[in-house]
């Protein structure tokens, strides 16, 4: 664990885009027969603090996420913002109206303690078409985030 943890300060990965975020969770999202939910800790330039914190892990369609858990480990991790990221063990990033719905209520509690939610990332599987494996919900425009 120390070696682990020593590797992954050298590395100080950057998360400044949907793309890099998904990358990261991208092996550990596509091979979980569960939904899991997944936060990146970030500081003031989008570096990860630690690597990314399961918050919940949920049914096969299903992950229960509550604010109070999400933003315990930020505040203990003195993080100045957070990328939410799930997967859908379907294989469809399409997020759900709960998707919609769970990112507006984290949004409004990061910004009552000031961490900001710049992103949540539904990630499912690669297929042969066109279409991405995942799925930003601030690129799409269905949510509104800060700044």
């Amino acid at each position: 664990g120390h070696r682990m943890g020593n590797e992954f300060q050298d590395e100080l990965t950057v998360v400044d885009e949907p793309a890099a975020a998904a990358r990261l969770l991208k092996q550990e999202a596509q091979s979980r027969e569960q939904e899991v939910f997944w936060i990146l800790m970030l500081d003031r330039k989008n570096q990860l603090i630690r690597p990314p914190f399961e918050a919940s892990i949920g049914l096969l369609d299903s992950c229960l996420v509550h604010p109070r858990e999400v933003f315990r480990e930020a505040i203990r991790n003195s993080c100045a913002g957070v990328i939410l990221a799930h997967n859908h063990p379907s294989g469809n990033p399409e997020p759900s109206p709960e998707d919609i719905r769970i990112t507006r209520e984290l949004i409004k509690a990061g910004k009552i303690i000031d961490i900001h939610v710049l992103d949540h990332i539904v990630i499912g599987k690669e297929t042969a078409s066109e279409q991405e494996y995942f799925f930003s919900i601030r690129e799409s425009g269905l949510v509104q985030f800060e700044g």
